[in-house]
C-alpha cells in the first residue's frame, strides 16, 4: 500500500476536528435537555407514581439519552467518514456499525474478515473480541477498550503477542478520586457502581478501591448484572454512601441518565469516568478526549500499514493523563449546591 496515500489518510484525520467538536456540543446540549426533562418528569411522579402517560413519557426520555450518548462513541468512525470524501485519497473504507447488538456485531466480524481487509478497526471491547476471534492474520487495532489483556485480546498490554493492538481508554481512576474529595470534602464512604459483566471494570474498580484507600475513603461496590438494574442498584446506594465513582463502564455509562436521575434526586454527587458521563447528568471527571484516542489508533494503523509495524510488537498506547481535562456539569453542581467554578 503506498505511502503516499496513507499519508493523505494521516492528514485527513485531523482536517475537520471544528466540524467535529461542533457535533458533539449539539449532542451534549441534546442529552442537557433530556436529563432537565427527566428531573421534570421525575418529580411529577413522585407526586402520581401511576400516571402512565409520565410513564411513557420517562421511558422515551431515557431511550433518547441513552441514543445520545452511544453517539458520543462514533467520533473516530466520524474521522474515518473524512476519509472516503478525500480527494487524494486512495483507500476504501468499509465502515459497519451493530448498534450495540452482539449477534449484529458477529456478523460483521466475519464479514470483513471474509472481505479480505487489510486491516480492520475495532471501536470497543465487544467490537474487538468478535473480530480477533475470527482472525489471527488480518491486523486489528481497537481503540475504547480499556483493558486489552484483561479482554482476552492480547497476551499483554506491553506485548501484545497477537495481531491485536489499539489505544486504551484506561482513564486517570486516581485523580478522578481525588477530584471527588475536593468536591465531596466531607466524604467518608463511596459507592463503586460498575457493571459486573463487563471485564474492562474490573481494573478500574481495582484501581478505584487502591485510590480510596490511600484517601482515607471507605467504599462499597454497587455491582450490576444488566442495564435493567441500574435504577434499583443506584436507589440502594442511597444512604449507604456519600458519593458515588463511575468507571468508564458501557453499561453505566449508557444508563448514565438513570444513575443521575436517582442519584441527584437523592443528593448523591456522581463523579464519573469520562465527559459523556458528565454531560448524561453526572457532577464532575477528569476526562481523556475520545477523538483524539481514534486519532492515536489511527495513527498505529498508519504504521501497520505503511511502516511494517507488527501488532504483536506494538504495546497498547494510553491517553496521557497531563492531557485530561476538567468537565463540570453546571446544572447538576446548581442541584446540589456544590461549586465547582474554580476546579480545573
Amino acid at each position: 500500500m503506498a505511502s503516499k496515500r496513507i499519508k493523505g489518510i494521516t492528514i485527513q484525520l485531523g482536517l475537520d476536528a471544528t466540524d467535529l467538536n461542533k457535533k458533539l456540543k449539539d449532542i451534549d446540549s441534546s442529552l442537557k435537555d433530556t436529563q432537565t426533562q427527566l428531573k421534570d418528569v421525575n418529580k411529577l411522579l413522585k407526586l402520581d407514581p401511576s400516571n402512565t402517560e409520565l410513564l411513557r413519557q420517562k421511558q422515551e426520555l431515557l431511550g433518547k439519552a441513552v441514543n445520545d450518548s452511544k453517539t458520543r462513541l462514533d467520533e473516530l468512525k466520524k474521522a474515518l467518514q473524512q476519509l472516503e470524501n478525500a480527494p487524494n485519497s486512495q483507500e476504501t473504507i468499509d465502515q459497519q456499525n451493530a448498534q450495540n447488538d452482539q449477534t449484529a456485531c458477529q456478523t460483521i466480524a466475519e464479514k470483513l474478515v471474509n472481505d479480505g481487509n487489510d486491516l480492520i478497526l475495532a471501536i470497543a471491547t465487544p467490537a474487538a473480541q468478535a473480530v480477533a476471534g475470527v482472525t489471527s492474520d488480518i491486523p486489528v487495532v481497537g481503540t475504547a477498550i480499556t483493558d486489552f489483556a484483561a479482554s482476552g485480546l492480547v497476551n499483554s498490554n506491553d506485548a501484545p503477542g497477537g495481531n491485536v493492538t489499539g489505544s486504551s481508554d484506561l482513564t486517570p481512576v486516581e485523580a478522578q478520586i481525588s477530584l471527588l474529595k475536593k468536591v465531596c470534602p466531607d466524604a467518608k464512604t463511596i459507592g463503586i457502581l460498575f457493571c459486573s459483566a463487563e471485564s474492562n471494570s474490573d481494573i478500574q474498580v481495582s484501581m478505584a478501591k487502591e485510590a480510596c484507600n490511600a484517601a482515607g475513603l471507605a467504599y462499597e461496590e454497587f455491582a450490576v448484572a444488566s442495564s435493567n438494574e441500574i435504577q434499583s442498584v443506584v436507589e440502594s446506594a442511597v444512604g449507604k454512601v456519600d458519593a458515588l465513582y463511575c468507571p468508564t463502564d458501557n453499561t453505566i455509562a449508557a444508563g448514565m441518565a438513570t444513575v443521575a436521575m436517582v442519584a441527584n434526586d437523592n443528593m448523591l454527587p456522581v463523579v464519573a469516568g469520562e465527559e459523556g458521563m458528565v454531560t448524561a447528568g453526572g457532577l464532575c471527571t477528569y476526562s481523556i478526549d475520545y477523538y483524539e484516542l481514534g486519532y492515536l489508533a489511527g495513527q498505529m494503523a498508519v504504521r501497520i500499514l505503511t511502516e511494517g509495524a507488527d501488532p504483536a510488537e506494538m504495546p497498547i498506547e494510553y491517553y496521557p493523563e497531563e492531557k485530561c481535562t476538567f468537565i463540570g456539569n453546571e446544572d447538576t453542581a446548581a442541584t446540589l449546591g456544590i461549586d465547582i467554578s474554580g476546579l480545573e
